[in-house]
């Protein structure tokens, strides 16, 4: 059964960094895209950042451009999400996602990680 578990979030102030990873199981990691989604207290889950199979194009959201960068490590089965410059507004639950890169959409599928908090005072 595939599964994707998150670890890496916290507390941190305006200004700061983290790195979130996520740990897929169950599936051929390399076959799929991963996808980083963030949900904040109130408000809808919005997509923050994917990477396509492989180690093929990333692509990021307009609000974190510039500040976060996704990778993965296919040897280890892991894709990260290193946020910098942490802003009030990226706190949330942060999520990870198996889905598919069609050009540059992604289309997520249902299997998700349970999520991990980050919080980022001011």
């Amino acid at each position: 059964e595939a599964q994707l578990v998150e670890s890496g979030g916290g507390l941190v102030q305006a200004g700061g960094s983290l790195r979130l990873s996520c740990s897929p199981s169950g599936f051929p990691f390399d076959n799929y895209a991963i996808g980083w989604f963030r949900q904040a207290p109130g408000k809808e889950r919005e997509g923050v950042s994917c990477i396509s199979k492989g180690n093929g194009p990333t692509y990021y959201a307009d609000s974190v451009k510039g500040r976060f960068t996704i990778s993965r490590d296919n040897a280890k089965n892991t894709v990260y999400l290193q946020m910098n410059s942490l802003k009030p507004e990226d706190t949330a639950v942060y999520y990870c996602n198996r889905g598919i890169t069609i050009g540059a959409s992604y289309f997520p599928q249902d299997y998700w990680g349970q999520g991990t908090q980050v919080t980022v005072s001011s």
